[in-house]
């Protein structure tokens, strides 16, 4: 819902029994009461209070009461829900309309309402720069503390994880935190830059310094003067681009193919990777001195098996994206979805949740969300040809099996085992396949 933060509801009143279990469901925790509880759940750091002035029933005149005080004490995004006649309320919702989201009228659906909470939050979220971390669960929570803490140094953080978990999110989110927010962010996929024009894409050129080169070009780390640049897949790098890279970290300075006038850039280097870069070291494809320079502060972004109940938050934030931008007949997760994502295990992670969740929003044809729209088995385990089994017990092994029988058909190999024809190539790249040999 809400990054690593909290997201609690002061409700003046109290939810309906259908409203609380829908609350607490979507990871909103309630407090019920006056001023007391709610200025107690406002100090707490980490969490993003919306607060609810419920006129449906009871001594509205009373709850308008306590609310106004709360909102002459701060600025607190407001959700009213009114009766039927909400004429009769309409002095209370008058006084209330400094930080008032959205008045909704009874009866209240559950979906509209969770909608304007989330809305709410995230309106007062905006100035949050991880906010774009979603989740709570006690491995995301960790990493959203480490990201607190390193933003502010101005040293190379060293991201790691497995492919699809959000490493360039918490690298854009880093660089929010940062002073150097007003800056760019420049980030640069490693593993997809040509062997042949790797320093030119990073250091850039002068002109003529290479058949074609008919203008100057500034490479990517220069265009990141003042902000932040993002090397994702560092261990794909060529070790002459590495020398470089590594003359860049030590003396801030780097030079363009075809000069040698060194240039002082003012950028941090934020890197990421899903290999292990200790191995790469030990086997010489990888720098040990560059490999200590990045290695500085290290943050690991858990994958989405490890992360518990933020699956059922990630879906939903995905889902709303998806109906901001397009529009959707779904608006949330049966129960049988919200079972089967539980017990998936996931292997593409965060990113194959966000495939999976915008196919069902285009398929779907209810409101709720099904396994089937999400094209996930009932309870979530994947036969045993899925990659997730394989992983735990032979990533090497099932993708190798896979290929051979499969004749080495990518696209075929991708679909038995529920995957992107991406993976399968950074699977192998990962594993060190040589597809040309195999076959």
């Amino acid at each position: 819902m809400v990054s690593g933060s909290r997201a609690c509801v002061v409700w003046f009143g109290g939810p309906a029994g259908h409203e609380r279990e829908g609350l607490q469901r979507a990871g909103w925790h309630i407090c019920e009461g006056g001023d007391r509880v709610a200025m107690d759940a406002l100090a707490r750091p980490g969490h993003v209070v919306v607060a609810v002035a419920d006129l449906r029933q009871g001594d509205a005149a009373a709850r308008a009461a306590m609310a106004r005080r709360m909102v002459d004490d701060g600025d607190v995004p407001w959700i009213v829900l009114a009766a039927a006649d909400a004429s009769l309320h309409e002095p209370a919702v008058r006084r209330m309309r400094q930080g008032c989201r959205q008045v909704l009228v009874a009866p209240v659906a559950l979906p509209p309402l969770l909608e304007a909470l989330r809305r709410a939050a995230m309106a007062d979220l905006a100035a949050d720069p991880l906010a774009s971390v979603v989740g709570h669960s006690p491995a995301i929570a960790a990493a959203v503390a480490s990201l607190h803490k390193f933003a502010p140094v101005d040293l190379p953080v060293l991201i790691t994880g497995e492919t699809g978990t959000g490493k360039e999110v918490a690298a854009a989110a880093l660089h929010r935190a940062s002073a150097r927010r007003d800056g760019p962010f420049v980030p640069i996929n490693c593993g997809a830059l040509p062997p042949s024009l790797v320093q030119s894409e990073l250091f850039g050129h002068e002109r003529g310094a290479f058949t074609g080169a008919a203008t100057r070009r500034i490479g990517h780390i220069e265009s990141a003067a003042g902000g932040t640049v993002f090397l994702d897949e560092v261990g794909d790098l060529p070790l002459e681009a590495q020398t470089n890279l590594l003359r860049f970290l030590q003396e801030g300075s780097l030079e363009r193919v075809g000069s040698s006038q060194p240039i002082t850039i003012d950028a941090r280097v934020v890197a990421a990777t899903h290999v292990d870069l200790e191995a790469a070291v030990a086997r010489g494809s990888f720098r040990e001195d560059l490999y200590y320079r990045l290695n500085v502060l290290r943050l690991r972004m858990p994958p989405l098996r490890e992360r518990g109940d933020d699956v059922e938050l990630l879906a939903q934030h995905f889902l709303d994206q998806f109906r901001e931008r397009h529009g959707s007949r779904a608006r949330g997760f049966g129960a049988a979805a919200r079972r089967a994502m539980r017990g998936f295990a996931w292997p593409g992670n965060v990113r194959e949740l966000l495939n999976r969740v915008q196919r069902a929003a285009v398929v779907a044809e209810d409101a709720l969300i099904h396994p089937a729209d999400l094209d996930l088995p009932p309870d979530g385990i994947a036969p045993d040809r899925s990659l997730g089994v394989a992983r735990v017990a032979a990533e090497r092994d099932a993708i190798v099996a896979c290929l051979r029988e499969s004749q080495f058909n990518i696209s075929e190999c991708a679909r038995r085992l529920r995957i992107s024809r991406v993976t399968v190539y950074r699977l192998c790249k990962k594993h060190q396949l040589q597809l040309d040999e195999m076959r």
